[in-house]
């Protein structure tokens, strides 16, 4: 396993992280996505952690807490202290039925910490991100109150999610002039069929000295190639009912056949193709993986030793290339420039 520095934090995490929104048994959207039981669970990470991983990453309202509360169930079976696998988890989703039960206010960010230390059995959270942008609240009152739990010991370093170039740009504007603690990373989907973070987001962030922490680079399992014609399933699984990320099978159908063909090349797997392909990219940090069986796992742990060339990479590359668009007042210019070309 290869470990790369976590942003302009000292922490050193694993290339590849693992990701616990499958543990718990939740309701609702987490039914769908979730299940595994404090045992299915333990063997995942006791795995995990037999090849290298050292962060875990889950949030307060997977399966409405379920998946915190395993973790810390897991994190004792298993006597896996910090030294051994670092924690991330995740505030601002909806945890209760209350008006404040939800966002990024101080009140509500102060009591997730609480609960949420006490589901994962630790004093300290490593990595506390915000898991989207909230329009109701001001970033100071935010960023503050996440300065006060770094400066309580309570959290060690905080991430975002989500978050877009600018908004990236506002937190760092902020942290810097009132030297509040610093955001080191933020988490952003990235995958073959979803590459609009090269744009302006990566590149923000790389300025930044931000880590680019990367959910689900399997979209969602499609690039596996189960969910597309001439798979051996034959079936949409969990796609039939809830299309996350959303993939249009158009474009992302012809990524699909071209990671077959290099994973027969490489004698691998077109998942271990398509999170090669990920691993690769300057612009990842970590990718997080995750996973309901130990089969599942452990063919998404490979991909670490599957070594694309360039040919191979050039072609994935140009099957996935993102349409570039422009203004409308651009356009004409682009146009004129086309015919004259």
């Amino acid at each position: 396993m290869e470990y790369r520095t976590l942003g302009s934090s000292g922490l050193r995490i694993s290339r590849l992280s693992l990701g616990a929104m499958t543990f718990g048994a939740g309701t609702g959207i987490w039914g769908e996505i979730a299940g595994l039981d404090r045992a299915q669970a333990t063997r995942l990470v006791a795995m995990a952690v037999e090849h290298g991983i050292n962060l875990i990453d889950t949030a307060d309202a997977y399966s409405q807490g379920q998946s915190e509360a395993v973790v810390g169930q897991v994190l004792a079976d298993l006597g896996l202290d910090e030294s051994r696998m670092l924690v991330a988890t995740k505030v601002r989703l909806r945890t209760g039925a209350g008006h404040n039960d939800v966002g990024l206010g101080r009140s509500h960010i102060m009591r997730s910490v609480e609960t949420s230390l006490r589901r994962i059995g630790r004093d300290h959270i490593d990595l506390f991100q915000l898991h989207d942008r909230d329009a109701l609240v001001p970033l100071e009152e935010t960023l503050r109150a996440l300065d006060d739990l770094v400066t309580q010991g309570k959290v060690r370093h905080i991430g975002v999610c989500n978050f877009s170039a600018g908004d990236l740009e506002r937190a760092q504007g902020i942290t810097t002039r009132t030297h509040w603690a610093r955001v080191v990373s933020n988490q952003v989907h990235y995958a073959l069929t979803s590459r609009d973070i090269e744009h302006e987001i990566a590149p923000v962030g790389k300025a930044n000295n931000v880590a680019l922490l990367v959910w689900s680079p399997l979209a969602g399992g499609y690039l596996s190639g189960k969910y597309t014609a001439g798979s051996a399933s034959g079936e949409m699984g969990r796609r039939a009912t809830l299309n996350f990320p959303p993939i249009d099978p158009m474009k992302a159908d012809p990524i699909v056949f071209e990671l077959r063909e290099i994973a027969t090349e490489l004698d691998s797997t077109p998942a271990q193709v398509a999170l090669a392909w990920v691993l690769g990219r300057s612009e990842t940090t970590s990718v997080i993986i995750g996973a309901r069986t130990e089969a599942h796992l452990e063919d998404n742990l490979n991909a670490q030793r599957v070594v694309l060339s360039d040919t191979q990479r050039d072609r994935l590359d140009r099957v996935s290339q993102p349409a570039v668009t422009y203004p409308h007042w651009m356009q004409q210019f682009h146009d004129k420039d086309r015919i004259l070309t």
